[in-house]
């Protein structure tokens, strides 16, 4: 099982220029991995069309593919959306990155049952170009879907190109069990993200928070033993969303939990909220200078606890 890293793991060094994505394909080269996954959403001080790249242009393109070449990593994409419009571009940029997966997902900002129900049929038009291109995409389940809907979405559209990408910890959004969502993606999945998650507490109102993986709710032996046995993958991505709290996205009882309980258990947050409140994490310069330093040294921190926490389960199941 190889391993690799999604730039959202060092998003406040992209954001506030101290990391471009030359330097984050020799950092994760540095820290021993295998491959990158690059985010070509916009962000804060990001490209507007094209995330951490700076273009699309072939030029600056084959600059990057070389660079990821030169330490002899793998490279996946990350992108948003099911229609041509969207997906039609990033499959053009990843074709010419030597990426093989494309992840994408549904929905942005809450839930959109008119996008769900769109899907299938937006899906089934990009097979052609996914078949071109020879890449498969992953459809993730992303804070707002339960594990059976990405599946709906996936056997309706019925093409050996479009899977999915099991985030291990997004499913907690939709008020389902970490493992129960990976179980039931698993055969499925040609692409992840492994992370951790705990439930604290942002001014009376419960959030899914991202910390270290092995540092959090989610059993995480479980969830790596699972994809090991279960999924076709041979390629795990890091995800270290940390620091990061989002809302609930959908009622209780959606995937099947209703309790604070398990994986939902209510813990204490990471800072201090003299210092900053849960969902300020993932734009903390917002808040104040001493902040956005505190957190950036604890992104860089956590994210290797993660890659440590990844290679302990590696020694112990592969």
């Amino acid at each position: 099982m190889k391993f690799g890293l999604e730039t959202e793991s060092c998003h406040l060094l992209f954001q506030h220029r101290k990391m471009d994505v030359f330097a984050f394909i020799k950092k994760t080269w540095q820290l021993g991995l295998d491959g990158v996954e690059l985010n070509i959403i916009p962000d804060l001080n990001l490209h507007p069309q094209f995330g951490v790249l700076d273009s699309d242009q072939k030029t600056y393109l084959h600059r990057v593919r070389e660079t990821i070449e030169k330490y002899n990593l793998y490279c996946e994409i990350d992108t948003r959306f099911c229609d041509t419009e969207s997906l039609a571009p990033a499959l053009k940029i990843a074709n010419e990155l030597g990426a093989d997966v494309v992840r994408t997902y549904v929905s942005s900002g809450k839930f959109n049952s008119q996008r769900m129900a769109k899907a299938p049929t937006q899906l089934k038009a990009i097979v052609p170009l996914l078949k071109k291109y020879r890449i498969k995409l992953a459809l993730e389940n992303h804070e707002h879907e339960t594990s059976q809907e990405i599946i709906h979405i996936i056997e309706a559209v019925n093409s050996q190109w479009v899977g999915a990408h099991c985030d291990i910890g997004n499913s907690m959004m939709a008020w389902e069990d970490p493992v129960e969502a990976v179980k039931a993606l698993a055969p499925y999945t040609y692409s992840t993200h492994f992370k951790d998650h705990i439930v604290i507490v942002h001014d009376d109102t419960p959030v899914v928070c991202g910390v270290p993986i092995g540092q959090g709710s989610i059993n995480i032996d479980q969830c790596f033993k699972i994809l090991l046995e279960d999924s076709p993958i041979t390629h795990i991505n890091i995800e270290n969303c940390y620091p990061y709290c989002a809302n609930f996205a959908r009622p209780k009882g959606t995937g099947g939990m209703d309790t604070f309980s398990g994986a939902f258990q209510i813990k204490p947050p990471p800072f201090a909220e003299s210092l900053i409140k849960p969902l300020d994490y993932y734009y903390p310069h917002k808040i104040s200078s001493q902040a956005l330093a505190i957190l950036t040294q604890a992104q860089l921190d956590g994210l290797k606890t993660s890659i440590d926490a990844l290679y302990d389960l590696k020694q112990k199941y592969c």
